[in-house]
């Protein structure tokens, strides 16, 4: 560490004074950042290893990272650069431009040490956090982090054009500039920062989406919050919350998976029962239209074409349902695939966000006469939930089970099959269609001990087999392929299936 340190002082020719020790052990951390995963960031390593490939070019670069609210764009960032910022600044939920400036004015002033007249709009903004940053010429790196980029873009503010002033005059030509910009409000990022159609097009050199946790990442987070629970448990808890590492974070370790959702919807001032509302109010203008479509989906969990959906909403075919529907795909509310054998027009929208699942299907009209409605849940009412929401999970994890089945390194497309006339109908949840001539037909069981497959079950996975040959035209290796939670139980009938996934399958990398 010594002779790395002498070669920063002699690269940067700092004196020895007292003064400037603080800008260059931040220059020392900034150097080092980049060359270890933070240990306390949970999974996020395709990440990481963008923001390193991003400390360590010499050019100036623009960072975007967006994703769903309570994510935790704001902890990555944060942890990966250790808080070491040349100036950090966040926007404020739902206040006026002049108290979003009011707040700029505070924190230049804390970082700079000189006290400022408030900028009268965001291009003085800009204009003083450059004055202040050209005081730092002689660091090698300089990083900037705003945090919660569109809530600074209130009505009529010019935000964007001044940030595009800010980037294009004079911080895309300082080598060593890092901007990182973050935001949950994430159409806004997509269509407005990303998608811009002015002086900001293609100025992002590197955007992150930061999706959920995985059922992996999920358990290693757990861990480090000491709670340890068996894999089954940590399924059926990511089944109810997803890979949302806020929603992790407020698991207690002294109470079961059970307790705790009780605790978090349906106990005395739940937190997550205000939840659902908040959230879409903070990532969607239109809040109520996107509500709208999302528990419009939610009555056919299996899924709507586009012309079902309008015919059920009686709304407009039009642009915007188009909007709406790819924002929602964006913020990991819903999922678009298309029917085996069938082109664009046969597109099918599914809910499947398991927070928003599980909060309209139990919590919305649920009125606070059972603290413990959750463990007191008929078993039949939460097995049919947990059913469906087992293969929402697999859904998420498509990348794992084409791991435990060999095929990760074969092009495959992923679809459903649906077949009805008038004497007979079939449906097959997951189709896995690989490009080595074969086709895997999913079956998706949740159980809690070991599924036993019996002689009528796998006769009638092989007459839907049969149905799907006939009515396809397929000359393709149909194979018979269960993904069981509970594992599978050796019997006779075990050797019928010839691709078998289990709950430890999954949570594999």
């Amino acid at each position: 560490m010594a002779i790395v340190v002498l070669n920063l002082i002699k690269k940067h020719r700092f004196s020895t004074t007292i003064a400037t020790f603080p800008s260059f052990f931040s220059i020392f951390a900034k150097n080092r950042m980049s060359m270890e995963y933070s240990k306390n960031i949970i999974g996020r390593k395709h990440e990481q290893d963008i923001l390193n490939a991003c400390v360590e070019t010499h050019r100036a670069e623009f960072v975007a990272i967006y994703g769903r609210r309570r994510i935790g764009k704001t902890f990555l960032v944060k942890q990966f650069f250790q808080d070491s910022f040349d100036f950090y600044t966040t926007g404020i939920y739902k206040i006026s431009k002049a108290e979003q400036l009011k707040d700029w004015q505070e924190k230049l002033r804390r970082y700079s040490g000189v006290k400022r007249t408030r900028p009268k709009d965001w291009f003085e903004a800009f204009y003083q956090l450059q004055d202040f940053l050209e005081t730092k010429a002689e660091q090698e790196k300089i990083i900037i982090f705003i945090d919660e980029l569109p809530w600074l873009d209130t009505p009529k503010s010019n935000f964007l054009r001044a940030l595009e002033m800010f980037w294009n005059s004079w911080a895309s030509t300082r080598n060593g500039l890092k901007l990182i910009v973050c935001g949950s409000a994430t159409t806004w990022m997509t269509n407005k920062l990303l998608g811009d159609k002015g002086g900001l097009h293609n100025r992002v050199t590197r955007p992150i989406r930061l999706a959920p946790f995985c059922l992996e990442e999920t358990e290693e987070y757990l861990q480090s919050i000491n709670i340890e629970w068996e894999r089954q448990e940590i399924l059926d808890t990511y089944m109810i919350l997803g890979g949302t590492p806020f929603y992790l974070s407020l698991l207690n370790p002294a109470y079961s998976p059970a307790q705790n959702i009780d605790e978090l919807f349906f106990g005395q001032d739940p937190i997550l029962a205000s939840e659902y509302d908040f959230l879409f109010s903070s990532l969607f203008n239109d809040a109520n239209l996107y509500r709208k479509v999302v528990e419009t989906l939610a009555i056919k969990l299996k899924g709507m074409t586009r012309e079902e959906l309008v015919q059920t909403m009686k709304t407009s075919n039009n642009g915007k349902l188009s909007e709406v529907l790819d924002n929602l795909k964006k913020c990991d509310f819903l999922r678009s695939y298309q029917a085996f054998g069938k082109k664009e027009k046969g597109m099918l929208y599914q809910l499947s966000d398991m927070f928003t699942l599980f909060y309209l299907r139990f919590v919305k009209n649920n009125h606070g006469l059972d603290e413990h409605a959750w463990s007191n849940m008929p078993e039949g009412k939460r097995n049919a939930w947990s059913g469906y929401a087992f293969e929402q999970v697999c859904i998420l994890h498509i990348n794992q089970i084409k791991h435990a089945l060999g095929i990760s390194g074969i092009a495959c497309n992923v679809c459903s099959w649906t077949y009805k006339n008038a004497n007979q109908g079939a449906q097959i949840d997951l189709v896995i269609d690989r490009g080595d001539k074969s086709i895997d037909l999913c079956e998706m069981k949740y159980s809690i001990g070991p599924y036993e497959l019996k002689k009528d079950y796998v006769e009638w996975m092989r007459e839907r087999r049969n149905l799907f040959r006939d009515v396809t035209g397929t000359n393709k290796t149909l194979r018979l392929t269960l993904v069981a939670a509970g594992g599978i139980k050796q019997n006779k009938y075990s050797s019928s299936i010839q691709g078998k996934v289990v709950l430890s399958d999954l949570f594999l990398s």
